[in-house]
């Protein structure tokens, strides 16, 4: 087993989990690159990206996105973003990701700024 296959299958287990969700929450979802770290405020009812906040965005371009700073700071920018959308509760995707370093700093300040999950 390749550590892709294995990356894919962490994936989807954490997402078939989420979609047991009754509730129906949207839910924010996190991309973490070697460089870069992206959220996504996501409808699955609708198919749309309720709101977005990247390491790449003008404002954000001078810290790097390869570290918990950066992280934390998109955590803060997401959690703004939903909150204008109307969104105050979501479920956490963290996409196969360890719950550790860049993707806890992202999820705390989400918490922090008013996101609840």
């Amino acid at each position: 087993m390749t550590n892709l296959n294995s990356k894919i299958k962490r994936k989807l287990r954490v997402r078939r989990s989420l979609k047991k969700n009754k509730d129906q929450r949207p839910r924010l979802s996190v991309f973490r690159s070697s460089k870069n770290i992206y959220a996504q405020v996501i409808s699955d009812i609708e198919g749309k990206t309720l709101a977005s906040a990247s390491t790449l965005e003008k404002g954000q371009k001078e810290a790097s996105g390869a570290n918990t700073k950066a992280a934390e700071e998109i955590g803060k920018l997401i959690a703004e973003r939903a909150k204008k959308a109307g969104i105050d509760k979501v479920v956490f995707d963290r996409s196969g990701y360890l719950y550790h370093g860049r993707v806890k700093a992202l999820a705390e300040s989400a918490r922090e700024n008013g996101l609840q999950f």
